[in-house]
């Protein structure tokens, strides 16, 4: 296994403090606060350790409430809300010095059988024929202004294929859609508890980006403030986050210094596994 896969697995390995307390640390890798995803990924694996064998997550739904410090431990407290026959919920609480940064609540379920339909997946290249996106920001790196770092050249253990790439740095106007196919570098183990956090880190990687398509401006531009309020995702099917996932994305609306978006997680072989929601903060100073 790639040994940047193998640190985000040892990301998602939350320490023991006591019971429903758990401790996680956050990777060195140059980001200024800690990943979104990274939080999402972590409080869904401290619920899961608190929850029997056979019941999955199904839907959560968090809130940023701070941002994250790169280089203080996170302490995730879980409160055993509720175990019924079929459902089990949980809230997590993330704590940095003393204040909650986040907070998700988690359903779990047992696997039933049911009435079943879905939207079709959209046409879509296959992805052995498309740009990583590390190429594609490496491309279009002449255009960083000056004042940002060098990009990161060590790999990422997230793979991502956007179809119709932007240039982050010089955008131009688009259509608030956009899609890309994504999976793990590397083999996962089986335990689809783990996929479910590894897709929980990923969908958080590019959908708020969908909202500021229409407006041709940039995260890196002077004077913009873009930062995720909160997250919610709903789990449909067995999926392997080690496999090519079609993620279709668009934001209806924007307003309010705030921008909606949606998305849609297709396997390769066209079943919708996932659904992802996020409101961002989009705000011109």
């Amino acid at each position: 296994m790639e040994q940047s896969l193998q640190d985000v697995i040892r990301l998602l390995d939350l320490e023991t403090i006591e019971k429903n307390h758990y401790r996680a640390t956050s990777p060195n890798d140059g980001w200024q606060r800690v990943y979104g995803g990274q939080v999402i990924g972590q409080a869904l694996v401290a619920a899961s350790r608190t929850v029997e064998a056979g019941r999955n997550a199904h839907s959560l739904h968090g809130y940023f409430l701070r941002p994250g410090e790169m280089n203080t431990p996170i302490l995730y407290t879980v409160d055993r809300i509720r175990d019924g026959k079929s459902f089990t919920t949980r809230q997590v609480v993330a704590i940095q010095n003393g204040e909650a940064i986040f907070a998700m609540s988690i359903s779990f379920q047992i696997e039933e059988a049911g009435l079943a339909h879905q939207f079709e997946m959209p046409e879509a290249p296959d992805p052995d024929t498309l740009e990583d996106e590390e190429a594609v920001r490496a491309r279009h790196a002449k255009d960083r202004p000056p004042r940002l770092p060098e990009l990161n050249t060590r790999q990422r253990p997230i793979e991502i294929r956007p179809i119709n790439p932007t240039n982050i740095y010089k955008p131009s106007v688009g259509a608030p859609q956009q899609m890309c196919w994504m999976r793990a570098r590397d083999r996962l183990p089986d335990d689809p508890r783990l996929h479910q956090c590894v897709l929980a880190y990923l969908s958080d990687w590019s959908l708020l980006d969908t909202a500021i398509l229409p407006h041709a401006v940039s995260y890196f531009d002077d004077g913009m403030q873009v930062a995720s309020l909160d997250h919610a995702m709903w789990f449909h099917r067995p999926f392997r986050a080690d496999q090519w996932l079609l993620y279709v994305q668009d934001s209806p609306v924007s307003s309010g210094a705030r921008g909606l978006t949606r998305g849609l997680i297709y396997s390769q072989a066209g079943e919708l596994v996932a659904s992802a929601t996020q409101e961002g903060l989009i705000r011109r100073r």
